[in-house]
């Protein structure tokens, strides 16, 4: 997802580079002139790139840099704030009820994954150690009471069906039920239709009056851009919604929906699809989706992804050496092999500050055995040093690896790349932490002497120096 605007964005912040310091109008304006066009292709709607463009241009301009920091880090700053200022604040933890059950009505148009994305969010509410019912009260669509129970079945959460009745009767019922058997969270599948007309409205209304939800999530299938925004402001002027779940994100690349509807309805988004199994369902969360946007990656998210796989100590020590610029090669070995457990392999390393401007990175799980390979055929030296693989070593690897030596070469420039950005994106995001609320600004402590600067500078002479021997 996003990756149109990430790439327009990557151009935008290379041309604003090096350019002094101080941002120009003119500088502005040329870049943003291409931060303009990808929103639009992005399918935002119009009045959000306006109002978009106009505050990252009152901010941006004349902006003197400061101190030890790069113009582009700054605009990185600035835009940061205004994805964030766009798409939240978000609020998406679920008014869930400590007595008597949690009653959540899901609406939308058929064809935009509701039904699934019930069971998903069911789902969810099981791992939290909830005790979800699913209510079949989508009586419209042929065999949507079949599907809700096949997949009420595979996650072991039962399901409320009646025939005969109504769908408010359903609803109503399944409620009652719930208090009997002591189910605390009641999730109505309700129907849709392929378009807003008024007998929908009225059932959906009629549903709510009876049912007494206490919240009530729109779900919108992103990819058909602004049609589910426009949707969205429908479904919201006859229903009391409460917050919007996008599904199928991952299948778009431009993202407009995502970044338009927040603005427009003035609902927040509570969760995004993100594939087809049922544990791709995820909170939303501006801060990190802006991270994402600007290609900075989502460490927090790819550490709670990794949390369910490694343990808590493995998580932290993996997230300070990415920020710390100190992966080796078996590092990188142990990631790939846990995003194999997470999930989506490309989604998963987009995560990764730095993986997200490789545009030849092979992210098939085909190609990851094939890694997997090359850095087993490699010895401890070579993989905490990377440096010292010369034209024999690679030789040596690519036998034992049964692969060519292009890809050895291959993986270890591609391994260098990622190295180089995490470095200079970790200086990016450290400098909007010390930029966030509270942070108490940026720490003039933390600027180099001349006598420092000049230390460094001789340290990585000396290192460079070193390898030189070690390719040898």
């Amino acid at each position: 997802m996003f990756e149109n605007l990430t790439d327009s964005l990557g151009q935008f912040f290379s041309k604003i580079g090096a350019r002094g310091k101080k941002l120009t109008e003119k500088d502005v304006k040329e870049g943003l002139r291409t931060v303009r066009m990808a929103l639009l292709e992005a399918d935002v709607a119009l009045p959000v790139v306006r109002e978009f463009m106009e505050k990252v241009g009152e901010k941006a301009v004349g902006q003197a840099v400061l101190e030890a920091v790069q113009p582009q880090e700054q605009l990185v700053k600035i835009v940061h704030d205004e994805l964030i200022a766009l798409m939240g604040p978000g609020e998406s933890a679920l008014a869930l009820q400590n007595q008597g059950p949690t009653v959540i009505m899901m609406a939308g148009l058929q064809g935009s994954g509701k039904t699934t994305t019930t069971a998903k969010l069911a789902n969810r509410l099981l791992q939290k150690g909830r005790k979800p019912l699913l209510v079949a009260a989508d009586l419209q669509r042929p065999a949507a009471i079949e599907q809700l129970k096949v997949l009420g079945e595979e996650l072991d959460i039962p399901v409320f069906s009646e025939t005969g009745v109504t769908p408010p009767d359903v609803c109503e019922h399944a409620v009652a039920h719930a208090r009997q058997t002591a189910r605390d969270v009641v999730l109505l599948d309700t129907a849709g239709r392929l378009h807003i007309d008024d007998d929908l409205m009225k059932e959906l209304e009629e549903v709510q009056r009876r049912a007494q939800p206490h919240e009530v999530l729109l779900v919108i299938d992103a990819m058909v851009g602004q049609d589910a925004v426009q949707s969205a402001k429908e479904f919201d002027q006859r229903l009391p919604i409460s917050g919007v779940v996008l599904t199928k994100l991952d299948g778009d690349a431009r993202g407009g929906a995502a970044l338009s509807v927040r603005h427009v309805t003035g609902k927040p988004i509570k969760f995004v699809g993100l594939g087809e199994k049922l544990d791709r369902l995820e909170e939303f969360y501006p801060e990190r989706m802006a991270t994402r946007i600007l290609g900075m990656g989502d460490v927090v998210s790819l550490v709670e992804k990794a949390q369910q796989v490694i343990d808590q100590d493995q998580a932290k020590a993996f997230q300070e050496k990415m920020f710390k610029d100190r992966l080796t090669l078996d590092d990188f070995l142990t990631q790939l092999r846990a995003v194999r457990k997470m999930g989506s392999v490309k989604e998963l390393l987009a995560m990764v500050p730095g993986m997200a401007g490789l545009k030849d990175l092979d992210a098939s799980d085909d190609h990851i055995g094939q890694v997997e390979a090359i850095i087993c055929s490699m010895t401890q030296e070579e993989r905490k040093n990377p440096s010292v693989v010369g034209a024999s070593r690679k030789q040596r690897i690519a036998r034992g690896s049964g692969v060519s030596v292009n890809e050895v070469s291959r993986l270890l420039k591609q391994f260098e790349e990622v190295t180089k950005q995490l470095s200079s994106l970790g200086k990016a995001q450290a400098f909007v932490d010390r930029m966030m609320p509270g942070s108490g600004g940026p720490k003039p402590g933390r600027v180099l002497t001349p006598a420092q600067r000049k230390e460094i500078k001789k340290r990585r002479k000396l290192e460079k120096e070193r390898r030189k021997k070690g390719r040898r």
